[in-house]
């Protein structure tokens, strides 16, 4: 989109406010920093136990398992779920997670299982519309507060976490972080380096909920219902 009168237009600007025009800027340096402390020098053992507790405080269940129980589990999860349509976040972690050969046999079962695919258009979110579960993996995991982020791509889009009733999160334990201070941070880092990170990354914390105006909280009213996040230790 091109952009007409701009350098005209700020210069006129600076110069109504008196000073030269800048065109860099750098980011305040901080001499105290407390966000930073906070599960300062924690291992990444130590930030799972954090999300477990954190997980009760957000209504969310949680697992911990190895990659070779990821199957069992999910299958554990959907039948408690009563679910047999789901829609799954797709791309490489897809296989390296082992999950193409579970789908398939979740499809010769009569399960219906849609993988996200941009080709599709549309109807990816008719699909998750109808979805009892949404299964996607977390690019990072906030300890602090229970939260799960989604680069949201061609091959992961926004409704698979927003539009079936319920919501599974796969946790590799290498996502770990204490907090939105250090995913900032690699965000902005991975920016710096050239490796473009999403345009839309959405944070997710545990099923859909809100709060009066005493903070009583109501799980489940405009999103999925409950929600599962299955940390895998060796993911």
């Amino acid at each position: 989109m091109a952009i007409h009168n701009r350098e005209a237009f700020l210069d006129k600007l600076a110069g109504r406010l008196g000073r030269p025009r800048r065109t860099e800027v750098a980011p305040p340096s901080y001499s105290v920093r407390p966000q930073e402390r906070v599960f300062q020098g924690a291992t990444q053992d130590e930030l799972v136990e954090k999300l477990e507790a954190q997980c009760e405080v957000i209504h969310t269940s949680f697992e911990r398992i190895t990659l070779h129980e990821l199957e069992d589990t999910l299958r554990r999860v959907l039948d408690g779920y009563g679910v047999s349509k789901i829609v799954s976040a797709g791309g490489p972690r897809i296989k390296t997670s082992g999950l193409t050969d579970f789908y398939d046999h979740l499809l010769k079962e009569n399960y219906e299982v849609q993988i996200w695919d941009e080709e599709k258009g549309r109807e990816n979110v008719e699909f998750a519309e109808q979805a009892g579960a949404g299964i996607v993996f977390s690019d990072l995991t906030l300890a602090e507060s229970g939260t799960v982020t989604l680069f949201n791509d061609r091959y992961n889009g926004r409704s698979i976490s927003l539009l079936p009733e319920t919501f599974i999160a796969i946790i590799p334990k290498s996502t770990m972080v204490p907090r939105m201070t250090q995913a900032g941070r690699l965000i902005h880092e991975e920016e710096e380096k050239g490796n473009p990170v999403s345009s839309c990354v959405s944070f997710v914390t545990g099923p859909s909920n809100s709060a009066d105006i005493e903070m009583n909280l109501i799980v489940g009213v405009h999103g999925p219902v409950k929600a599962t996040y299955i940390v895998v230790d060796d993911l």
